[in-house]
């Protein structure tokens, strides 16, 4: 146990220091796994943009944008280079909804991409695709793009039947509609049908395990994604995100120690690489399974080591497989944790709410702290935070955020069970608590998350 956490804390401390000290690093050799993206590029620019693109599978987005772009400087024509940027400012297709800055340059790299060489029917059809994601993003709601663009993405993949690349990222256009409110998950399993099918024909392709975990990453279907999650990091280890990604599965099937490992591994790769948000990330999971099997030592040391990791943030930097939202919610999620799970109440009381442009994230902090007053016997400043939980709702619903508005009103309505119960009135609260399970039970986590602070379901 010493050691793990030794383990732990050198690898998210000692691993900047070493990036500073050139000659103490011994870099392994690159492993990203096996892909071939057909182009009618220079043949001198093939290897690197299969290199690009197996960047893109792993959700390694700076990295792939700036290989698209060094196949741009050798290739000034290539036109689907400009596609592969474009899928970059895109980003993660699970993150939520996109910041401004993301969708304003992906637009423009769209019209760069109409205006570049002369591509084929086929690479012209990849642009077309991936266009309908930021066409009107002034006017159009997320929704109803990411829906053009999976209908396009199907066009695509049944017009080039061959193309495995068309129908790897089809399949994860597919998952990407899926409503959370769909217990039938017909998109996940849709999409898994294909994925399956195409692993079993590139074992060392680095997008279909990944996409597999992502289709599968729900309770009753966490079981089928064993075997994605045993074999991704082992076929891309140079992306951090693939060290990641198994911890999902491992989550969701009560594997503690393989999510703690992964998680390690991870985000020691994540602040290697300057991807802080990544690291993050990585670390909720990691204090999320300490918890779950009662290291709460360890979990104490990532709590410590957060708010270093986070001082190193870029919240609007575009690039790493988790956005900087990712990286913010990790940082509030991590104590409110640490505070809930030991049914530490005043700690709880007392986490200090940090603004932020994301109202989902301030949530978190706002929530834990009106479930510790209230479970302190404090209902009326518990009140205060629910109001604020109301506000942050409100914006929500006003950007059209559906989903996080949903989570954000079971938070409220969590919160308020507790205060009437706080305040003797049993039966009802426990009515109130029935109702908002019943409504936890009907959407699911965010992909962000490895799991809700305080689940209705689970006595606190």
């Amino acid at each position: 146990m010493r050691a793990l956490i030794a383990l732990s804390v050198a690898l998210y401390t000692a691993v900047p220091a070493a990036r500073q000290n050139p000659q103490h690093e011994h870099a392994a050799p690159e492993k990203l796994g096996r892909v071939h993206f057909a182009t009618s590029c220079a043949p001198a620019v093939g290897a690197g943009f299969d290199r690009a693109v197996a960047l893109l599978h792993s959700f390694s987005f700076s990295t792939a944008r700036q290989a698209f772009e060094d196949v741009l400087a050798k290739d000034p024509s290539c036109a689907i280079a400009q596609w592969g940027i474009a899928m970059t400012y895109w980003g993660n297709p699970f993150a939520g909804v996109r910041p401004p800055n993301a969708l304003e340059a992906g637009a423009a790299v769209i019209g760069r991409a109409r205006a570049t060489g002369k591509p084929t029917a086929r690479e012209r059809d990849y642009i077309a695709a991936v266009a309908e994601e930021f066409t009107n993003y002034e006017t159009v709601d997320q929704r109803t793009r990411v829906l053009a663009y999976e209908r396009a993405m199907e066009r695509l993949y049944r017009t080039y039947p061959e193309d495995r690349e068309a129908a790897a990222f089809y399949a994860l256009a597919v998952n990407q509609t899926a409503l959370p409110s769909d217990k039938t998950y017909a998109q996940q399993l849709k999409a898994a049908a294909i994925l399956e099918k195409l692993w079993a024909a590139q074992p060392d392709h680095p997008g279909l395990p990944h996409y597999l975990i992502h289709a599968y990453d729900h309770p009753p279907l966490a079981p089928r994604a064993l075997a994605a999650a045993r074999s991704y990091a082992k076929i891309a280890p140079s992306a951090p995100h693939a060290l990641h990604m198994p911890a999902h599965t491992f989550t969701r099937v009560g594997y503690w120690q393989e999510s703690i490992d992964t998680n390690i591994a991870s985000a020691g790769a994540a602040i290697r690489d300057g991807a802080f948000a990544e690291a993050l990330h990585a670390m909720d999971y990691e204090v999320y399974a300490y918890l779950q099997t009662g290291q709460d030592g360890a979990a104490r040391r990532m709590v410590e080591e957060a708010p270093r990791v986070l001082a190193r943030l870029d919240p609007n930097a575009m690039g790493g497989a988790a956005p900087g939202v990712a990286g913010l919610y990790a940082a509030a999620a991590i104590p409110a944790r640490y505070a809930l799970e030991r049914g530490a109440w005043s700690d709880a009381a007392a986490l200090q709410p940090q603004a932020t442009s994301f109202p989902y994230v301030d949530a978190l902090t706002r929530f834990a702290r009106a479930i510790g007053a209230a479970r302190s016997g404090k209902p009326d400043a518990a009140r205060a935070d629910l109001a604020e939980l109301g506000v942050l709702g409100e914006r929500l619903v006003a950007v059209r955020d559906a989903d996080w508005s949903q989570k954000v009103g079971i938070q409220q309505q969590i919160g308020s069970a507790w205060v009437t119960f706080a305040e003797g009135r049993k039966a009802e609260a426990v009515e109130l608590l029935r109702k908002a399970a019943d409504a936890e039970d009907a959407t699911d986590k965010s992909a962000i998350s490895p799991g809700p602070l305080a689940p209705a379901r689970e006595p606190i």
